[in-house]
């Protein structure tokens, strides 16, 4: 039996835009939105959403530029308010009026700017290690993959180099790194795997950051209750960013993934407990 549905909804500008939909969507409990980082998709959540789905709703988008959605004519459509019109176009089509929003990186700054644009909907939040501040060794080290194609032979090249890549993750099994770089290639038609995603969504990234006032986004969440998982090695959250986070916020929940980096896939035992603990009030 399938454990989701795949979905597809018109973004205003006319892109065809992908989604994975887990579990009832009559059922009793405040459905759950999983936005991904920068470059991922849908997939990341697999693990998470079929281990949630027999309570509640849970809807998982690819954004514009990512995994089955289309990419955008004009690459300046890659800009975060935009990609938070695309979901508040997927959140009319799938009936949400109220969420949780599971943001994981990119995905929490989109949570943040929802809680500006379309603050009604959200019941809580978890911000899977991001915060207002994103440390500058991570932010290098992702840019510097984000905007060039890297063409792999085969799968196996592709999840070695999967682990060079994102090497602080907490994947252990053979299948689990199989499933992460099957997340972070696709199959193209000269025969190679190339990264799913757009690769000019890069320069829309970085207008952004010049932008927007991180901290005044994260202000926007102050008064919604706030879960952060942060990895133990993460490059990208430090410690002393959740501690300004914690003074912003007097009632934020946080805790830390051993032995992790950026980020945790949320299916690690501490993380599980945390977000069953938050979650089961909603």
């Amino acid at each position: 039996m399938a454990t989701y549905t795949e979905h597809r909804h018109l973004s205003q500008d006319g892109l065809s835009l992908y989604y994975r939909a887990y579990g009832d969507p009559l059922a009793a409990a405040t459905p759950i939105l999983c936005l991904p980082g920068l470059t991922r998709n849908s997939k990341d959540f697999h693990r998470l959403a079929r281990r949630l789905s027999p309570a509640r709703r849970i809807v998982c988008p690819d954004y514009r530029g990512r995994g089955r959605s289309d990419y955008a004519t004009d690459p300046k459509s890659y800009h975060p308010v935009v990609h938070i019109n695309d979901i508040r176009h997927l959140m009319a089509v799938e009936g949400l009026h109220h969420v949780v929003v599971i943001g994981t990186s990119f995905g929490g700054f989109l949570a943040m700017g929802m809680a500006l644009a379309v603050p009604s909907v959200l019941r809580a939040v978890v911000l899977n290690d991001v915060g207002p501040e994103v440390s500058e060794a991570g932010l290098s080290r992702i840019m510097d993959y984000v905007g060039r194609d890297n063409p792999q032979p085969d799968w196996a090249s592709a999840v070695a180099e999967t682990k060079r890549l994102f090497a602080t993750l907490s994947l252990k099994t053979d299948e689990e790194w199989l499933g992460s770089a099957r997340a972070t290639w696709r199959e193209g038609e000269d025969g190679l795997l190339h990264f799913d995603w757009d690769t000019r969504l890069a320069g829309a990234v970085s207008r952004a950051r010049r932008e927007l006032d991180s901290w005044s986004l994260f202000r926007g969440i102050s008064r919604i209750p706030v879960l952060t998982v942060r990895g133990e090695l993460s490059d990208v959250l430090s410690p002393d960013t959740m501690q300004h986070m914690a003074r912003e916020h007097p009632d934020l929940i946080f805790v830390t993934v051993p032995g992790c980096g950026h980020p945790p896939s949320l299916s690690e035992a501490i993380a599980v407990e945390a977000l069953d603990d938050f979650l089961s009030g909603y």
